[in-house]
């Protein structure tokens, strides 16, 4: 299995500084990472370090807590998607949905238009660690009839990150058409495996590049 083609190198610390945006982008050039995953503020800087050089940018939308305007979701993908992203990663309005509001997934479906009006996928993190278990089922479910790409386990900054029973879960709720991504908190190759084994199509990680070095 090439793992280096499901990881998306990420960098999302609230105390990174520019070096680290390059250092992430050369290094998922030097390993062939499928991608890396930046804040909004340094997508332009990402895409300009990474060139011509088949490197997916990703960014964040929402993020982390998700409870933010709508619109103001929706200006943050179209200023990415400006600015180079290729995909976006919104954080799913958590209190709309634990509320049993529609507007949840009227949301969702209006992010997933702006995305790919402009040619982008749009991922949805739907924080698994304040879901139960039908609720997972049922986040899955409103994320692929409202057009999401992916649905992703965890921003990383809850108090857990992706399990292996919650990626079997959502495999088990979700078409074949839509992909799941795995992150917060896989620090090993062997983490990464297990979870891809268990149906995820996308690593999150910002420890991508130990997974790619033998341990001795």
């Amino acid at each position: 299995m090439e793992l280096n083609r499901y990881i998306e190198h990420t960098v999302l610390s609230p105390t990174l500084k520019i070096g680290d945006i390059d250092r992430v982008v050369e290094e998922a050039r030097r390993y062939n990472f499928l991608g890396v995953c930046v804040p909004p503020f340094w997508v332009k800087r990402a895409k300009r370090e990474a060139g011509s050089d088949p490197i997916t940018v990703v960014t964040v939308a929402g993020f982390p807590l998700g409870y933010n305007l709508t619109e103001t979701k929706i200006d943050e993908i179209n200023r990415a998607i400006g600015n180079g992203a290729n995909e976006v990663d919104i954080v799913w309005n958590i209190s709309a949905f634990k509320t049993g509001m529609p507007w949840t997934k009227i949301e969702i479906a209006k992010c997933a238009k702006a995305c790919h009006d402009q040619h982008a996928l749009l991922k949805v993190i739907i924080e698994t660690a304040y879901l139960a278990d039908d609720e997972i089922k049922q986040a899955c479910a409103l994320c692929a009839d409202a057009g999401a790409d992916f649905v992703k386990t965890s921003t990383g900054f809850a108090p857990s990150g992706a399990k292996i029973e919650h990626i079997q879960l959502m495999r088990a709720s979700l078409p074949p058409t839509v992909g799941i991504k795995a992150s917060g908190g896989i620090k090993t190759r062997e983490q990464a495996l297990q979870l891809i084994a268990a149906g995820a199509d996308r690593i999150g990680t910002s420890s991508a590049v130990s997974m790619m070095t033998p341990s001795t």
